[in-house]
């Protein structure tokens, strides 16, 4: 399978999965995902992300978390950063989402990390996705 946007794949994975109520989903695995899936496990979007080393590349078992009522924690997932074009931002320009309810996922220098994250550490990066 050819994708030209492996996080964009990860994100609507996870959407679909939140839409159709399933307890979990498997994404093919990298690095950058596995980070961007702990940054959501912290976060408290999601239950649990395991690596499972299993094919040539490994998948990433993503756990979902679901409120009481049964609806997702995760409202929204937005790809910020394209393959076409992408969007870097300055440690100024980190969004704030949703007033502070969201989380803004960056790739910086120092690793993936949230927005807040890297406002601590004063960095700016690439604005890979926003989550509400």
């Amino acid at each position: 399978m050819n994708l030209t946007d492996p996080i964009a794949d990860m994100l609507t994975r996870i959407r679909n999965a939140l839409l159709a109520r399933h307890a979990t989903t498997r994404v093919p695995g990298s690095k950058t995902k596995l980070a961007m899936a702990k940054l959501l496990e912290e976060s408290g979007y999601i239950e649990s992300a395991e690596w499972v080393d299993e094919g040539p590349q490994g998948w990433i078992q993503i756990t979902l978390r679901y409120a009481a009522d049964g609806s997702p924690l995760i409202r929204g997932l937005r790809r910020e950063s394209k393959p076409g074009q992408r969007r870097y931002v300055k440690v100024n320009e980190i969004p704030e989402v949703l007033n502070g309810l969201g989380v803004a996922i960056l790739s910086t220098s120092q690793g993936v990390m949230t927005g807040k994250q890297a406002q601590a550490a004063s960095m700016g990066g690439e604005l890979l996705a926003t989550v509400w």
